[in-house]
């Protein structure tokens, strides 16, 4: 059965996340039942490198689809992007990976990206894209502060009370905070994230932007491991999955 690699982008907002649940629909549901056609009539089974939630959104999520025929990339790319109309999400690129290639194991790293709109008239435009803070924040002081998670730690203080990952150990490889304008865009990369862990670091981050808390307190909570004093879960909406990297670059078409 032929395998295939899609990069996809979606707007998070009428989902109930990545991953199929009883009630709700997901960005899954709409690729597999868009594929359908394809396959015989019968709904596809895709992975995708990440499961994101609810009302987050993404640029370049990658997902493996095994279909019943052998198609071109450029064929088929075209022909889920008619099949899951008017839903907003999107094949931006199909590519044939190797043997055994894997959306979820086979990558070895995911890069997000989280905006906060910093100003006090709340957002018309971009509603439902950024995490609305209307008092200052001090993006200087939250990347200082972010230098602090970077590296191989127990990310406890900052794992979801329903992440069901075995380890809260990770390596955070960036965690770069920045003004643009009225945004406060944060970019973290790592190999993986525990559920909510960028939106747990990015609540956190915000307390020490506002004054609330020192530089130095997400450090002392990462040597703490309890999730009880960390801040408060980011929003959803304000969240981006950017990109997926694998060993080999696939070619997209």
């Amino acid at each position: 059965m032929p395998r295939y690699a899609l990069r996809v982008e979606f707007d998070g907002a009428p989902f109930v996340g990545w991953q199929r649940q009883p009630s709700g629909l997901s960005i899954q549901q709409v690729l597999e039942e868009a594929a359908a056609p394809l396959n015989g009539g019968a709904p596809a089974t895709t992975q995708a490198a990440g499961r994101t939630d609810s009302g987050v959104h993404a640029e370049g999520m990658v997902v493996q689809i095994d279909l019943t025929a052998d198609l071109d990339p450029v064929r088929l790319r075209e022909a889920l992007n008619f099949h899951s109309r008017p839903h907003p999400v999107a094949v931006l690129g199909v590519a044939r990976p190797p043997a055994e290639w894997s959306a979820r194991f086979s990558c070895i790293g995911r890069a997000y990206r989280y905006r906060i709109l910093n100003r006090r008239p709340r957002p018309a435009l971009e509603a439902g894209r950024v995490w609305h803070v209307g008092p200052a924040l001090d993006a200087a002081a939250m990347h200082e502060a972010a230098q602090g998670l970077l590296g191989k730690h127990d990310f406890s203080a900052f794992r979801a009370a329903s992440c069901q990952a075995k380890s809260a150990l990770r390596t955070l490889t960036r965690l770069d905070v920045s003004r643009q304008g009225d945004e406060v865009v944060i970019h973290t990369y790592a190999r993986s994230f525990l559920h909510h862990q960028v939106r747990n670091m990015v609540g956190t981050l915000a307390q020490v932007g506002l004054g609330r808390q020192a530089v130095e307190w997400p450090r002392r909570l990462l040597e703490m491991r309890d999730r009880g004093l960390a801040g408060q879960t980011a929003p959803a909406e304000g969240l981006t999955f950017v990109e997926a990297r694998y060993p080999e670059p696939l070619d997209w078409q």
